[in-house]
């Protein structure tokens, strides 16, 4: 992982986003399709989140 200096950084972004996007999608009560926007792009949020999750739990990272 030497392209990126700070995965804790990158995974902090990762999971800030998927709290918007949580809170995004449990307001949208009255808006079906930003709930459903909001669930299709949490869904590629847990996919980046999965691309780094045991590399920064386990300190896996180079640098």
């Amino acid at each position: 992982m030497k392209n990126f200096s700070n995965l804790n950084e990158v995974n902090d972004k990762i999971l800030k986003i998927k709290q918007l996007l949580t809170e995004l999608e449990t307001q949208a009560e009255q808006f079906p399709a930003l709930s459903r926007n909001s669930k299709r792009a949490l869904a590629s949020i847990k996919m980046l989140e999965l691309n780094l999750t045991d590399i920064v739990a386990f300190d896996l990272n180079d640098s």
